[in-house]
């Protein structure tokens, strides 16, 4: 199959494309033929990238991207709820190689049926972006109705779902972005959004609830400042992972793969009542200029790379 892959610990700039050997299902497992996945750019950053889950490095070639949509190719024994032929969106297993190919296996717990009214490449930009803005605020934070949440990189591929998901909740929704930004952002639903690159959003927001912070660094130190006592942080930036701070080690978030989340989502999306907005798509032979798009200004989510 062709794929893009790392032949060593680097960043996407050594990314190669050439072929490798079609995976095959396991028991609970399906063989997706993926259509298009999405890129999310801190997995350079992840542990399970360059390690398997026992520790050890994990064998090269690596194949990065662990969102997709795509087609049920095959399924492996004791998978009742899918069936070859099932147009499929979800995730795969952090520790295996991902879906920047024609073909990946993902757990049939890890999968849901594709939204009907997504076409491939708008799913695919789901699964990572969507479950976490789920988790970080209804699990983790356990935002209720009411609260004011302040949501760091709204614009972003999770950003854009938390601001939704938190509105339609009900919730009161502060949000930081870029100015170029902001009118996307109010249009997600927020109810006050502040200019990252102008004002620093501790002079203009306090006693907040909920804290979702999606970028990390100085923007995460900054955000204990603004919480009412008894407030909850959440965070996914990847630095935020090994912290020595206790509140930060505590307050930090590694999505799960769930289906039945995804499909709930979903539906959700199906009825409208969230939207999903991707940065652009490239052919996989355009690999290197889809991560540099990527990783590069202020973008409404995702950049996708077609498979087929």
């Amino acid at each position: 199959m062709k794929a893009a892959y790392l032949t060593r610990q680097a960043g996407a700039e050594a990314l190669e494309l050439g072929t490798l050997a079609k995976p095959s299902p396991k028991a609970g497992e399906a063989l997706v033929k993926v259509h298009a996945t999405a890129i999310t750019p801190s997995e350079l950053d992840w542990y399970p990238t360059f390690h398997l889950a026992s520790g050890a490095a994990r064998p090269f070639p690596i194949v990065l991207g662990h969102e997709f949509s795509g087609v049920i190719e095959s399924l492996g024994a004791d998978v009742s709820d899918f069936q070859a032929g099932d147009e499929v969106y979800g995730l795969n297993d952090w520790f295996t190689n991902g879906a920047q190919a024609e073909y990946v296996v993902a757990s049939a717990t890890m999968i849901a049926r594709k939204p009907a009214s997504l076409d491939h490449a708008h799913a695919s930009a789901v699964p990572i972006s969507a479950l976490t803005a789920w988790q970080a605020l209804f699990e983790k934070a356990s935002l209720q109705r009411g609260d004011r949440v302040l949501i760091h990189g709204a614009a972003g591929g999770v950003g854009h779902f938390a601001v939704q998901m938190a509105k339609g909740l009900g919730a009161h929704v502060v949000a930081t972005a870029s100015g170029a930004n902001a009118p996307f952002v109010r249009s997600l639903g927020a109810d006050e959004v502040i200019d990252s690159r102008s004002t620093p959003f501790e002079e203009l927001t306090g006693g907040i609830d909920v804290v979702f912070d999606t970028v990390g660094g100085e923007t995460l130190e900054r955000s204990w400042r603004v919480l009412r006592s008894g407030g909850r942080l959440v965070t996914i930036a990847a630095s935020s992972a090994g912290s020595s701070d206790p509140r930060v080690h505590s307050a930090f978030l590694l999505v799960r793969a769930d289906g039945a989340q995804l499909a709930e989502i979903g539906r959700r999306l199906d009825a409208r009542e969230l939207h999903v907005h991707i940065a652009g798509t490239c052919p996989l032979e355009h690999v290197h200029h889809a991560w540099l798009a990527a990783t590069s200004g202020a973008r409404h989510g995702k950049t996708v790379l077609r498979i087929i």
